[in-house]
C-alpha cells in the first residue's frame, strides 16, 4: 500500500509544479508578456531621450545667443526689426 502512495504523491507534485510553470504567476506566458512590455517601454524611453536631447539643445541655444530667439520670432510670430520690410513669397 505504501509503495503506491509515494509515486502517486510524487506525480501529483509534478503535475502541480507543471501547472504553476505554465499558468501561474511567473509562468512562461507571463514572462513573455513582461518581456514584450519591457521592450515597448525601452523603445518609448529611447524616443523620449532623443526628444529630451533635442529640447535640451534648443534650450541651450536660447540661453546662449539671441540669434535663435530672433529666428523663432521671425518664423513663428512674423516679427520684423524696425525699418525693415517684410516680404512673403508664396509658391
Amino acid at each position: 500500500m505504501r509503495s503506491r502512495i509515494v509515486p502517486i504523491i510524487l506525480v501529483l507534485l509534478l503535475l502541480i509544479l507543471q501547472w504553476q510553470l505554465w499558468t501561474g504567476r511567473g509562468s512562461v506566458r507571463d514572462v513573455a508578456q513582461l518581456q514584450e512590455k519591457l521592450a515597448d517601454q525601452k523603445e518609448a524611453n529611447a524616443k523620449a531621450a532623443i526628444n529630451n536631447e533635442r529640447l535640451s539643445a534648443e534650450v541651450n541655444d536660447l540661453k546662449e545667443g539671441l540669434e535663435m530667439v530672433e529666428e523663432r520670432a521671425r518664423q513663428e510670430l512674423g516679427m520684423v526689426k524696425p525699418n525693415e520690410v517684410f516680404v512673403q513669397i508664396t509658391r
